[in-house]
């Protein structure tokens, strides 16, 4: 079999008049024109017809492409939703159960509206000043300057003080604390409510339920949006369990698909998922994915910002 582009998707909205304009995201206008530009070039594939190709060796089209859409923004519903219905296509909608169920913002989307809303010099000089403060408190940690020789490793997407900033409120420092100081921050310099936030930015069940009933496609994303590959088996096996648990009406129990948050998995992770029911796992590998050769727990994506009309690397990877 040969390629198939898998794209992966976070905030698709109107940037230039949204509350925070410096949001990495696809702007809705050049998110219409991709999706435009994918139904002229490329056979958009449902994740339905993904998994006959595994479980049944039912063919796909040439240049197939999927459409996914990790963390569960409101976004997908306002902004994504008609677009795709416009064209005819299925997205694959990815949401960490926490969001909709608690009703609060994920560490993950605090770093994202930090970074959004002031400058990252000021963000590490503040970052490094809490966890002077905190370290040997309660909690033990290296050195700032281990740290950030560890952790500050530019990507080809932020530059190495962002990735630092990303890396130590994600996963480097306990929960506990790096939540405590990620709402700290979050309050200094954001200066909205996380649960005003939370309430505005993610889908509800009902939104979810009405996507579903129009033909999109859900998955499971976790429930707390961890790095699984640093959890416990205890700890990983409770995660999913309450991530599928919380989509109820919406996965199928026995057949899902898994989007391990921030790309991070391991051979525990796709043991323990297939265990529990997975039939496809979707990683963040930048490269197109080669069908029949891939490991189909380790499925490599695509950014939608790799595509026309923001770039032609997808010819490239």
């Amino acid at each position: 079999m040969g390629k198939i582009g898998i794209v992966m998707y976070h905030y698709v909205r109107d940037l230039k008049h949204s509350r925070y304009p410096g949001i990495k995201g696809l702007d809705y206008v050049l998110f219409k024109e991709q999706i435009r530009m994918f139904s002229e070039r490329f056979h958009v594939i449902s994740m339905e017809q993904l998994m006959a190709y595994y479980k049944y060796g039912e063919k796909l089209p040439e240049n197939a492409i999927l459409l996914t859409f990790d963390d569960g923004y409101i976004d997908n519903y306002l902004y994504v939703l008609p677009v795709l219905m416009e064209y005819h296509m299925q997205g694959s909608f990815f949401v960490p159960g926490k969001v909709f169920q608690e009703h609060c913002l994920l560490d993950v989307n605090k770093i994202h509206y930090l970074l959004a809303s002031t400058p990252i010099d000021v963000l590490c000089k503040e970052l490094l000043e809490e966890m002077d403060a905190y370290r040997s408190r309660e909690w033990e940690y290296p050195s700032n300057e281990e740290l950030f020789q560890q952790y500050a490793q530019a990507n080809r997407f932020d530059d190495k003080k962002t990735v630092f900033v990303k890396r130590i409120l994600q996963v480097a420092l306990p929960e506990e604390l790096r939540s405590l100081i990620s709402s700290n921050m979050f309050a200094k310099y954001v200066g909205v409510p996380e649960e005003v936030l939370a309430h505005e930015l993610y889908l509800n069940y009902d939104q979810m339920k009405e996507m579903k009933r129009q033909g999109m496609y859900f998955g499971v994303h976790g429930y707390g949006h961890y790095w699984m590959n640093h959890l416990s088996l205890a700890a990983l096996e409770e995660d999913i369990e309450k991530g599928l648990d919380s989509m109820q009406g919406l996965v199928s129990s026995d057949s899902w698909v898994i989007n391990y948050p921030y790309g991070s998995y391991s051979e525990m992770v796709i043991d323990v998922a297939k265990q529990k029911g997975a039939a496809l796992g979707l990683s963040i590998d930048a490269r197109t994915a080669c069908i029949g050769q891939d490991d189909r727990f380790k499925l490599p994506r695509l950014d939608a910002n790799d595509y026309s009309p923001k770039s032609k690397r997808y010819l490239e990877l």
